[in-house]
């Protein structure tokens, strides 16, 4: 149904998650970012106040893997659950609960933890990371989004065919860097997240510049703008 890699740049202290499913609108309800404290996928059957609430306790103290185990245990039913954290640390944890569909795995690296649930192959978390590590030297959305194509074209993906994915990334202000989203293809949804990607990057900064000061900002270069 669902695989996923969540990591942190050390570089940078950007956070991230690149995800992608065979339901719809994968973005809306899985990954959760947030600045300078950490992020969270939340998959297989989901329960999206997971994500918030592990930020939360990350935000209160807690390493990775102390918040994750203290939602779970409030939570009605953790054997649905799977659930994977980067923490502002690069701490990683995760939760894979007994029902986990298929055939599930994770792999965790250096600030990275990939997971998966309805894999084609219980190998398909370890490439992922081994992508993202190798990739040291892009940026972290750019990481991610390889780590997740890796993940498709050389571990195998899903059992059968995703449908939707999504990339979301923190660096430093309230909202994310990046919230790019393919609620819907019936082809490959990953290559129609690079697509939104490269038209995305390269005016990324352009955004953050306008929000903080629209005094100084780029022009929108669009009619009536002078």
């Amino acid at each position: 149904m669902t695989f996923s890699v969540t990591g942190r740049c050390a570089r940078s202290g950007q956070l991230g998650v690149a995800i992608t499913t065979s339901s719809i609108a994968v973005g809306a309800r899985c990954p959760w970012v947030r600045a300078g404290v950490g992020a969270v996928a939340t998959q297989n059957v989901t329960m999206p106040s997971i994500g918030p609430q592990v930020l939360d306790r990350i935000a209160g103290g807690a390493d990775a893997q102390t918040a994750l185990d203290s939602v779970i245990a409030a939570e009605d039913f953790p054997a649905y659950r799977q659930v994977v954290v980067v923490d502002h640390r690069g701490q990683t944890a995760i939760f894979s609960g007994q029902n986990a569909l298929g055939i599930h795995a994770e792999a965790m690296g250096n600030g990275v933890i990939a997971a998966g649930n309805l894999l084609a192959s219980p190998k398909v978390p370890q490439v992922i990371v081994d992508r993202f590590e190798k990739m040291e030297a892009l940026t972290l959305p750019d990481r991610l989004l390889a780590a997740l194509e890796a993940g498709l074209t050389d571990g195998g993906g899903e059992a059968g065919p995703v449908h939707s994915a999504a990339l979301l990334v923190a660096d430093r202000t309230a909202w994310p860097l990046v919230d790019l989203r393919v609620d819907w293809a019936d082809d490959c949804p990953i290559a129609a997240l690079r697509c939104l990607w490269s038209a995305y990057e390269p005016q990324m900064n352009d955004y953050i510049a306008r929000a903080l000061d629209p005094s100084s900002a780029p022009s929108y270069g669009v009619p009536g703008d002078d």
